[in-house]
């Protein structure tokens, strides 16, 4: 971890206070680590890892992918061998910053692309776009290019939808690393793409991996974004809700208030324990 990098201090005692495996802060809500960071230290974070060739991967997190890890072990141990989990939903963000991490903010995939490609244009970065439906990513490339003069987009692909032998597998890694690129940007949804980086760290060599979902389809223009406001304000779930409600009822509707219960009973159960 770069000494030079200031991370967000708690001005509290964060008895869920720990690290990443990279070394980054982070502080445990319902066991996954999320990192207390904002966008300028995320993009400086992913920055010297490149720098540095450092392979990494890094889960943006928000409630559902919160609610899925507690439904599944593999997904939690998945985000404790993450390098960084960026707090996505605002949720996520309300909680550090009650924890005292006033500093911290929101760092959503699809920001995150926006900031990155900003700011690596000038250093070379080099950007893989791997996931997403057939021809997403391709669009997407498009897009980004478009908004980042001089962005080096080397590669771009799409998975079956179907799971992939170990021969095709090994081809598309092959294909991906022989692109040489410093970002893969992943689409993959949740919870596939964390389990392919998981798999797949360090195999295309030097590579920071960055599963961030829906952000293909808003860059390819086939989802449409929430207003800045609803982002502002912790609505953006509202409105990709009526956007796709068939599709993300559960999400929204189950998994958030099941979120809110185990979250104010933890912190009442806390309280007990610290109550001479």
């Amino acid at each position: 971890m770069n000494a030079k990098i200031q991370f967000p201090q708690t001005a509290k005692t964060d008895v869920y206070a720990t690290r990443t495996i990279a070394g980054i802060p982070a502080s445990r809500v319902l066991g996954v680590p999320i990192s207390t960071i904002n966008m300028d230290v995320a993009v400086c974070t992913v920055l010297d890892w490149v720098s540095h060739r450092n392979a990494q991967y890094i889960c943006v997190r928000d409630v559902h992918g919160v609610m899925r890890a507690q439904e599944d072990p593999a997904l939690l141990d998945i985000h404790d061998g993450a390098g960084l989990i960026t707090p996505d939903g605002m949720p996520l963000v309300w909680t550090l910053k009650a924890r005292g991490y006033n500093d911290a903010e929101r760092v959503c995939g699809a920001d995150l692309v926006a900031a990155l490609c900003a700011a690596s244009v000038s250093a070379g970065t080099r950007h893989y776009l791997y996931g997403g439906k057939p021809g997403v990513a391709e669009r997407m490339a498009v897009t980004l290019t478009g908004l980042f003069p001089g962005l080096l987009i080397v590669g771009s692909s799409t998975p079956p939808f179907r799971p992939m032998t170990s021969e095709e597998d090994e081809a598309a890694i092959v294909e991906i690393s022989a692109t040489r690129p410093d970002v893969v940007w992943v689409g993959l949804s949740t919870p596939k793409q964390e389990y392919w980086m998981r798999d797949h760290v360090g195999r295309i060599p030097g590579a920071t991996l960055v599963g961030i979902g829906a952000a293909f389809d808003f860059y390819a223009g086939d989802v449409k974004r929430a207003p800045r406001w609803m982002h502002n304000n912790g609505l953006e779930w509202l409105h990709r809700l009526i956007s796709e409600p068939r599709r993300l009822w559960r999400r929204y509707l189950i998994l958030a208030p099941k979120f809110l219960v185990l979250m104010v009973r933890g912190a009442v159960l806390a309280r007990r324990q610290v109550t001479p």
